[in-house]
């Protein structure tokens, strides 16, 4: 496969001296993102567009005072990560939730599948709309396989059914047994949400990118590692990190226990080479600022927050930079 080749040099060298709040946390996401840029091997990926690439990195973020991970060097649209990780507690794997919230990042992987099946040219919002508006239409287009919120509340198993079979046994609901762990056995080394099931990733739309969480309490505070085999940098990873602080504090309050550090470690991150914009414009910026937020609710079980429970203040980002998502 042939890619194209960017030079190394399209960014401005002097984004990295101008530090005008050097201890400021993002400072780790852009210095990981120009390395990638300078540095990284150049090689060709699963979406056909290339990738430059790094192996093992890790970011941390302090959550105390109820401070946020929220890049401030770009708009991020946390709402809809938030409402992303509420589709994931719920269990569904069907997009028409999502889409009746009109979040769409994970339209385009059974909008590619409907293109290609049927040889229908629909646009991206006629898909969606048609996901909302016919319960039959989405349940034969819109599901995703058993991705991440399936393993998460409904790992399966199986039990013997004699003469050598097997039969479906319940389902393994590993949030909340991490959930009874971390409030039983606070000193477990076991807190552990897996979504990596190797026997089902074929049946998957996307296998897990954000695939394990450990969690981990010290001196009343609970802490969480995310590790995530694959992280598009450019555009994914402001999600991610989101959603693992969020998770987190949710966590800590289901518990009883005060937020500690979110710790992000990448796999393979890269950034795509069509995202040379997004790089540039994004580097020659200089971050500013903390969000905090305030979970103005405590529901009976981590499965009842609602996207209302989670209010946001002291976001002043800058402006939005747009950048095409390779699927």
């Amino acid at each position: 496969m042939t890619t194209q080749t960017i030079p190394s040099q399209s960014v401005p060298a002097s984004a990295s001296r101008d530090r005008t709040d050097p201890g400021h946390w993002e400072w780790q996401y852009l210095d990981l993102m120009r390395r990638i840029w300078e540095e990284g091997d150049e090689r060709g990926d699963r979406t056909g567009v290339g990738t430059r690439s790094l192996f093992g990195a890790t970011i941390r973020f302090d959550l105390s005072g109820g401070a946020m991970p929220l890049l401030t060097t770009k708009r991020v649209y946390w709402k809809t990560a938030s409402r992303e990780m509420l589709w994931f507690l719920s269990g569904d794997t069907n997009i028409r939730k999502l889409c009746e919230q009109n979040v769409q990042i994970w339209t385009d992987w059974p909008l590619e599948r409907y293109r290609r099946e049927t040889g229908e040219t629909i646009s991206r919002e006629d898909f969606s709309a048609s996901i909302v508006a016919d319960a039959a239409f989405a349940r034969e287009w819109g599901d995703l396989g058993p991705v991440y919120g399936k393993q998460w509340v409904d790992w399966p198993t199986y039990e013997p059914a004699g003469d050598g079979l097997f039969r479906r046994g319940p389902g393994i609901n590993q949030v909340a047994e991490v959930i009874e762990s971390l409030k039983n056995n606070p000193g477990s080394r076991r807190h552990i949400i897996e979504g990596w099931n190797v026997a089902e990733l074929g049946a998957m739309a996307l296998p897990p990118c954000h695939k394990t969480y450990q969690f981990h309490v010290a001196d009343g505070r609970l802490s969480c590692i995310l590790y995530q085999r694959s992280c598009d940098l450019g555009l994914g990873f402001a999600f991610n990190m989101w959603s693992l602080a969020l998770l987190t504090r949710m966590f800590a309050q289901q518990c009883n226990l005060e937020p500690g550090e979110a710790v992000w470690m990448g796999g393979d991150v890269h950034l795509y080479l069509n995202h040379a914009a997004l790089v540039e414009e994004q580097l020659s910026r200089s971050p500013e600022g903390t969000a905090q937020l305030d979970l103005v609710r405590r529901p009976d079980s981590i499965f009842d927050y609602r996207i209302e429970d989670f209010i946001v203040t002291g976001y002043a980002p800058q402006a939005h930079i747009a950048a095409p998502v390779a699927v």
